[in-house]
């Protein structure tokens, strides 16, 4: 397939991630001010209990193969930051594939640190794509900045952007996941 049909098949599947990301961030808003909010964030985190992590597996396999997608099939050069997101992204396609499959919720404190500092990075790329003189001189390597904007999409997703959306998905399902006292209070 053509790299500009991935592109908006991948900001496709970016869109969706941001829309489970801002729907859960709102609900949670809402839980806090209402006894229905409440109600529905309960539900979200049972919907999180049951597929969660087989999502942010999925989320993390998709991105580690369309990052790999995009260097070696659509010959886009990967910068400094790209490795530095991919290098807190691909661990995850493994250890959420075996979360979820031991149905193991608490993989959720070695996974967040990982998957906040690819957000942070992510960000920061993002930034350095919108305005590149932010970039310190020599930060980057000439032969693939960091500036260079391969994809851009709805007029705002572009790689640096994909990475952020999957990074905060994983820690948004991972947040809604049963903590140890929860799965105390149940047993």
């Amino acid at each position: 397939m053509a790299a500009p049909a991935m592109n908006v098949f991948f900001a496709l599947l970016t869109v969706v991630a941001d829309v489970i990301v801002l729907a859960s961030v709102a609900t949670w808003i809402w839980s806090r001010s209402s006894p229905r909010g409440k109600a529905a964030l309960e539900r979200l985190r049972l919907w999180a209990t049951d597929g969660g992590l087989l999502l942010g597996w999925s989320i993390a396999l998709v991105a580690t193969l369309g990052s790999l997608y995009y260097s070696e099939i659509a010959n886009f050069t990967p910068c400094k930051l790209c490795w530095y997101q991919r290098i807190a992204m691909y661990p995850q396609a493994i250890v959420l594939g075996i979360a979820a499959l031991r149905n193991d919720h608490h993989i959720r404190r070695y996974v967040l640190p990982i998957v906040s500092i690819g957000a942070a990075i992510s960000i920061y790329h993002y930034l350095l794509e919108r305005f590149p003189s932010l970039e310190s001189a020599g930060s980057c390597d000439p032969t693939a900045p960091c500036t260079t904007v391969w994809v851009w999409e709805f007029h705002f997703v572009s790689i640096p952007f994909m990475a952020l959306s999957g990074f905060a998905a994983i820690a948004v399902l991972l947040m809604l996941s049963p903590t140890q006292n929860d799965q105390r209070r149940e047993g």
